[in-house]
Formats: structure tokens, C-alpha cells, sequence
């Protein structure tokens, strides 16, 4: 009773215009849309993508009214939950636009062969190929979006105080990467190795492939114990949702240093411990698995590490002031 009591006691002081995660929405959408309109020649049916962001836009709007009416954590949780859900439809969505650009995968191929000296995506899967190793990786990589529901629940519960804030952070940074993944077409192993040939990968050759992708998506199988429970998720997430985008730098990382940090500051030791071997089977996961090469781990670290402090500070300095 004291549950439902906290998640529909009307607020005292109502947030009355859009919250810090919707305007970073609808910038993100602003931004996609003029891309939209000056590449449409280029681009595949984008009637598609542009009712789309109608729909988000009226969707946004009625969730407003909503909790203008019944102004409760509740109705507060349900317009940024509604943004959260709505991430894996923006992710498809990268792919339609940055296709209109040439590949760059030969460049980072090559650097990953002159920094490490061979293919860690390509050797890691075939060195490690016992069942148990195989299902600890697919169980990191299958625990990004649990991360995500975890620690958005728990500073919305527990620490209601810092929640838009911390929800800001977490929805903000995955635009920033999806606008990265636009303008920096990169599709990683999975999809490079099988346009050009694993022959070609091992023996140090990485050719251009230049528009490839603007007409392909076939990817290699995923590497690991194929009958494994975790594989399996993993595989079937990569059917319904995955296409050649968002290799570098690598997203999953990136939000997941973003989740540590957020783990970390709640000083919460069960949070953040509980959490840590999955983001460290989340790191290794990604190369196991050829999403991504081991430069896009690196490049997840930093960015994921940068972007927290940019938009912490962001909004301590902006939507503080607005409050």
C-alpha cells in the first residue's frame, strides 16, 4: 500500500514543460529530420521514418498532458520510460541513414592490425570455444539492457532525487552515440570479415569496400556453443534488430562505463558490485562475439567516461537552473 501511496501521491511542485530526457528527443529527432530531408534522393522510402517521428512527437506530447492531469512519480516514470523503450527502434534507424555514406571499416581493420598485430575478433571465439566460456560471454552481452533497467529502477526508487538527472545521462548518451554511428559508418567484424573474406582479414589485407552495405546486411554467424541459453538470446536479438552500424565506438561499452559510474555515485556496494562481472563479461563479450573489434572496447571506455562528465555537468549547469 505505501508503494502505490509513493508512485501516485500528486507532486507539490509539478514539472510543468518537457522533461530534460524529451527535449534531447526532440533534438535528436530535429537533427535526423534535416538529414532526412537533404539526403532523401539518396535514401529508401523515408516516408517510413518521417511518420515515425510524427508518431514520437504526438506520443511525447499525450504522455505531457497525461501527467499535467495527474502530476504523480508515476505518470513522471511513464514519460521517460516511453523514451527509454523507444531506443531500439532509434537503432535500426542509424543504419538507414549512415549507408548514404562510404564504409570506413578498411581503416579501422587496419589500425586494429597495427596496434595488436593480429585480429582479436577474429582469434578470440576460435582460442576460447569451451560451452561454459561461450555462455559467460553471451550472458554479458545479453545483460546490457538489464544493466540499463537496473539502475534506472533503482535511482528511481531509491534515490528519486537524482533520477532525471541520471535518466538524462543514460537516454542523452545513446544519442550521442547514434549520431556517431551516422556520420562514422562502421559495421565491424561480423559484417566486414563476410563482405571481404575471413582469407583476406588473416593474411593483413582490408580493401574498401566503399557503398557495400547501402544494399547488403548479411553477417556471419556468431561465433560461441550455439545450443547455449545466452547464445541464443543474443542470436535472436541480432535477427530482429541488428544491422551493419555501430561498430566504433562501441555503444554497449560505452553505456555500460556510463552505468558503472552511475553504480559507483549511488554508493550502493551491492548495485555496483552486482553489476561489475557483468560489465566485465560486456567487454570482452563484444570482441567474442565479432560485433565489434577490440579499438571500439577502447574507444567505449573513453567516450562512455568523457560523455558521463560532459552531461553531468551539462545538467547541474542547464535543467538546475531551470528547476
Amino acid at each position: 500500500m505505501n508503494s502505490i501511496k509513493y508512485l501516485f501521491e500528486i507532486e507539490k511542485k509539478p514539472k510543468k514543460g518537457l522533461l530534460a530526457v524529451e527535449w534531447v528527443v526532440m533534438g535528436y529527432l530535429l537533427l535526423t529530420l534535416l538529414l532526412i530531408l537533404f539526403a532523401h534522393t539518396k535514401m529508401q522510402d523515408p516516408e517510413p521514418m518521417l511518420w515515425g517521428r510524427f508518431r514520437i512527437v504526438m506520443m511525447t506530447l499525450a504522455l505531457w498532458a497525461v501527467y499535467r492531469m495527474i502530476p504523480c512519480r508515476f505518470t513522471h516514470f511513464c514519460r521517460i520510460g516511453a523514451q527509454l523503450l523507444l531506443l531500439p527502434w532509434w537503432y535500426p534507424d542509424t543504419y538507414l541513414l549512415n549507408r548514404i555514406f562510404p564504409n570506413l571499416d578498411h581503416i579501422f581493420a587496419a589500425y586494429e592490425q597495427q596496434l595488436f598485430g593480429c585480429h582479436p575478433a577474429l582469434t578470440f571465439a576460435q582460442s576460447w570455444s569451451h560451452p561454459v566460456f561461450s555462455e559467460l560471454m553471451h550472458l554479458g552481452y545479453a545483460s546490457y539492457f538489464p544493466m540499463i533497467a537496473i539502475v534506472t529502477l533503482f535511482y528511481f526508487f531509491c534515490r528519486y532525487k537524482e533520477f532525471d538527472r541520471t535518466v538524462f545521462i543514460i537516454l542523452t548518451s545513446f544519442f550521442i552515440f547514434y549520431v556517431i554511428f551516422i556520420f562514422l559508418p562502421v559495421t565491424g567484424p561480423q559484417y566486414y570479415y563476410l563482405a571481404v573474406g575471413i582469407e583476406n582479414i588473416a593474411n593483413g589485407t582490408f580493401p574498401d569496400v566503399g557503398n557495400y552495405f547501402a544494399t547488403h546486411n548479411e553477417a556471419l554467424p556468431i561465433p560461441g556453443y550455439s545450443d547455449g541459453f545466452f547464445y541464443q538470446c543474443v542470436a535472436s536479438a541480432h535477427e530482429t534488430g541488428e544491422q551493419p552500424t555501430a561498430a566504433f565506438p562501441s555503444s554497449h561499452v560505452g553505456v555500460t562505463t556510463i552505468l558503472m559510474i552511475l553504480a559507483w555515485r549511488s554508493r550502493n556496494k551491492l548495485l555496483f558490485y552486482g553489476m561489475l562481472p557483468l560489465f566485465v563479461l560486456m567487454c570482452f563479450a563484444t570482441v567474442y562475439i565479432q560485433a565489434h573489434y577490440a579499438i571500439d572496447v577502447i574507444g567505449g571506455w573513453v567516450s562512455g567516461a568523457l560523455i558521463y562528465i560532459v552531461l553531468h555537468f551539462l545538467y547541474g549547469k542547464i535543467w538546475s537552473v531551470r528547476k
